[in-house]
């Protein structure tokens, strides 16, 4: 864990209704992340981030969340709709390693209903630890989140997720197991993402990984994220800070130059690939499946 502040706290619910497109619920295990991407903006949305400590650098193990969690699925009748793990929080962090939450949900949930749909949203390859009990849910999927295929420069933009490799290792472990995995490519980092060659080879590494869905989803451009971006733009990618500029002067513009490549790329892997559109605050995957 590092140097993260941890601080366990209880909730007092777990199975929340969610805005985001194409889901009914979302599970958050814990709240905070030590994961501390660059291009983050949970920070700036979530008011009371702020109380915790700095946005990143703490996680606060929500303890009771699976005892709340099956006392909730309790009183429903039948589960409807697509439940979501990881939304403000990554489900999967390193404080799940000594805290199990999320693998404690996965067994309230499979006890609940093995048919109820589900899918996980990752940075970590610890998600293949729970392969046993994914198996068992009938309607389980997995994305895992690849910014870029370069460790090294992951490692400068998401210093606290494991690295890209390690991701894309897993990927190919649970879809050998037969778990349905997808990929979020996200955010797309103009001048990194994009730069020649790096796009190619992400589609291909994810490919070659059993991925055979790949949702690529825009910069959020909110001031304390792209203040972030620029400064580390500026002192570890200057070549890329001009494609930085270009895209927040035009979005639209700027992505739509994309499409034809991606096109491409999906035709040579035999995948698809959905295209990132400007951002807005209740966008997630909407529209998949």
């Amino acid at each position: 864990m590092g140097e993260a502040v941890v601080k366990p706290i209880h909730c007092k619910t777990a199975l929340s209704r969610t805005g985001i497109g194409g889901y009914r619920y979302c599970l958050n295990p814990y709240f905070g992340c030590t994961h501390g991407c660059l291009y983050c903006y949970a920070d700036t949305v979530l008011r009371c981030a702020s109380r915790a400590g700095k946005w990143g650098g703490f996680v606060a193990p929500k303890v009771n969340f699976p005892q709340v969690l099956a006392r909730e699925l309790r009183r429903k009748q039948a589960l409807s709709g697509r439940i979501i793990l990881g939304t403000v929080t990554d489900a999967y962090q390193p404080a799940e390693a000594e805290f199990g939450l999320t693998r404690e949900s996965l067994k309230v949930l499979a006890a609940a209903d093995p048919g109820v749909k589900v899918e996980l949203l990752t940075k970590s390859d610890l998600v293949v630890r729970d392969a046993d009990l994914l198996g068992k849910l009938q309607n389980c999927s997995v994305g895992f989140t690849v910014t870029v295929s370069d460790d090294g420069v992951a490692a400068v933009l998401e210093p606290g997720a494991a690295p890209p490799a390690a991701r894309l290792r897993a990927a190919g472990r649970l879809a050998a197991a037969g778990i349905e995995v997808w990929a979020f490519v996200a955010p797309v980092l103009p001048g990194i993402t994009d730069a020649p060659g790096v796009l190619e080879r992400l589609v291909s590494a994810l490919s070659e990984a059993g991925v055979r869905e790949i949702y690529l989803d825009a910069l959020n451009p909110y001031p304390a994220s792209v203040e972030r971006l620029t400064a580390v733009y500026r002192r570890n990618f200057p070549r890329a800070v001009k494609s930085l500029e270009r895209y927040l002067a035009d979005p639209s513009g700027y992505l739509g130059a994309l499409f034809g490549r991606l096109a491409t790329l999906a035709r040579r892997h035999g995948c698809f690939i959905k295209p990132p559109r400007p951002w807005n605050r209740r966008r997630f995957t909407a529209g998949r499946r």
